[in-house]
Parts: C-alpha cells; structure tokens; sequence
C-alpha cells in the first residue's frame, strides 16, 4: 500500500515532514499494535508510550480537546483538570476500554507498588472507537493481554499503517480506514521542533470526503448518518503549556474539516496533544519548578503543523488499508483502489 503522499495526495502546506513522517519522529516516542483476527474479530489495540521513562513518577504535560463528545474514553476528565498524562495512551474499540485501562493500571502498580496506598491512584488513558461494522464488537475480544502486547510491541522508527492495531476494524468516509500518522518540522528562532500526530480514523459520512486537490471520492455506499469516531493524538517537543497544547489541539479540527467533516452528533471526535518537554515529577524536590513554555506571538506555526499533520494522518489511514468486507455483506471499499481507477489528467 501507498502513502498519501506516494499518491500525490500531499496537502498543501508551508512546513515540511519529519524524516518518518510520524508521530515517532518525535523523540522517545514509540508505537506498538497487537491486532485481533478470526472468529468475527476484526479489532486490536494500539499503544503510544511518550517517553522511555515511567510517566507515573516522569509525568508529560497534556491537554485534551473534546470537538464532540460522543465517546466513552477514559481518564481525559483528569487530563483536563491537571494538564499531565500519567500512562501511555491507549486506542481500541469501544468495548474494549476496560481491558485496556485494567492493563494499564496493573502495569503502573507493577512499576509503582505505593499507587493506591501510599501515594495517589494512576491515571489510565484510553481513547476508542465504535468498530462494530466489521469487528464483532459484542465479544469483547479486547484482554488486558492483548493491551500489553500492544505496549511491549511499541517502538521508536516507522510505524505502520491502515488496517492495524486499534483501526483493524474502523471505516471513514465510506472507505476502510484505520491507523494513520503524520509530522511536520518547526523552525523557531533558531531551534528546531517536531510535532507529529497519530490517528484512529473512523469518522465521516460517504460521499464527504474531500481531497486536498479538490476531489470528491464516491465510495459507491449508501449515505448514513455522520456516527462513527476519531481520535488525533499529537506529541511535540515543543515547550508549552497546558492551556497552550489545548489550543494547538484544537487546531486538529479544521484538519478534519478539511477532509468534509462537520463532526456529527453521533460523533465521538477527541484531540489529545502531549509534549515532552519539561515533565512533570510525581515527587517534585522542590515546592516551586521552572518550566520553559513558547512565546505565544510564536504559536501560529504550531497550529499549522497540527491542522496539516491531522489531515494528512487521516488520508494515509485511509490510503494504507485494503477493501474489507463489514458484518453484513456489504464491502469497505479501499481508497487505494479509488485513486487507481480515477488518476488525476
């Protein structure tokens, strides 16, 4: 598979991509899958570790922006209150947000035995989308399990893309969807900063999809009502706040615009922006810390990296995943296989 950009589909933009044109092209971190097949499963996770440290005692500073709130993720509540991650974060489906916030908690408890005890209770993040139409949702394949297998498979470098992990099941716009990534480079006075974004695909109505050159994609499906999901998930090493990763996270919303969304009532769409400058010690030394944070008349050209790197995550989630037939019959076309029958002149 191809791609976006292997298929001249490059959003026009100012800033360039990093050398993998990923969310690991920010430094230390890493993206691990475990996909579930057979026996009507059709699903998976996928885990994104921010940095090698543990983040319960090594906390990064987060933000998260709730563009429509038909979801039922875990621990943003939390995020939102304090501006910091305390595990990695986890995507799969919707039912599969026990298992994976169990696996999380045990996973911090192993490293930390005072959580609960003797010191506060870990925060467990994990994001999902409905992938019903193609996964048998109500078997609960998802384990705890197969949530760590996730985060033992996670790694720095290329990260794959399409049908895999937590978007094994998802479908957007009419065509099969699924994993996507994205980054953009950031040149700031005289410093260099990465901002990359993952996404979990699995919005929009059929017949909305909109390229970057003008083309509207017809995924010869019928036209439903917009009810499916996306999670965007942006990492950065630029210095910023809390209230400043929420504004930049917001800007994921019109790279999603851009696409033809309108973000629909029955649409779960959520943005979660993390960086890993200056963490967040669960043990702080001392009663005041310093934390470095951009200027905001700077701030422009991270919103442009995130507009740019959601768009283009999305395109190649859906670029990168094979036709895929749903529970009933009908077939999730591949938008590879769109753009083959329908070259540009």
């Amino acid at each position: 598979m191809k791609t976006a950009r292997e298929w001249g589909l490059m959003p026009e933009g100012r800033l360039a991509p990093g050398p993998g044109n990923a969310i690991t092209d920010v430094a230390g971190v890493a993206v691990g899958h475990r996909s579930l097949r057979g026996d009507g499963r059709f699903t998976g996770v996928t885990a994104i570790v921010p940095h090698a440290d543990d983040p319960f005692r090594l906390k990064p500073r987060a933000a998260v922006e709730v563009i429509n709130g038909f979801g039922k993720s875990a621990g943003l509540m939390q995020v939102a209150e304090l501006g910091t991650i305390e595990t990695p974060i986890l995507l799969t489906n919707t039912f599969g947000v026990a298992a994976c916030t169990e696996a999380l908690i045990r996973r911090a408890i192993a490293a930390n035995p005072a959580i609960g005890r003797k010191t506060s209770t870990v925060n467990a993040l994990v994001c999902e989308c409905n992938d019903g139409s193609i996964n048998d949702i109500q078997a609960l394949a998802v384990t705890p399990a197969d949530a760590e297998a996730a985060l033992d498979a996670a790694k720095p470098g290329p990260v794959e893309q399409g049908a895999v992990g937590a978007g094994s099941g998802m479908t957007a716009f009419g065509f099969k969807a699924g994993i996507g990534t994205a980054s953009r480079l950031m040149r700031i006075g005289k410093r260099d900063f990465t901002l990359g974004t993952l996404v979990l695909a699995n919005f929009g109505a059929a017949g909305d999809l909109v390229l970057p050159d003008g083309r509207r994609p017809d995924p010869r499906a019928p036209i439903n009502p917009e009810r499916g999901s996306v999670i965007v998930v942006m990492a950065t090493d630029l210095p910023l706040g809390d209230r400043q990763l929420q504004r930049v996270a917001r800007r994921g919303g019109a790279g999603l615009a851009r696409l033809g969304a309108f973000w629909g009532h029955g649409s779960g769409d959520v943005v979660l922006c993390f960086t890993t400058a200056d963490p967040v010690e669960h043990d702080p030394a001392r009663a005041f810390s310093t934390q470095e944070r951009l200027a905001d008349d700077h701030i422009d050209i991270a919103f442009r990296a995130a507009a740019e790197t959601t768009q283009e995550a999305v395109l190649n989630a859906l670029c990168m995943a094979p036709a895929t037939p749903a529970r009933n019959g009908r077939l999730y076309p591949s938008l590879a296989d769109w753009l083959k029958e329908n070259p540009l002149p």
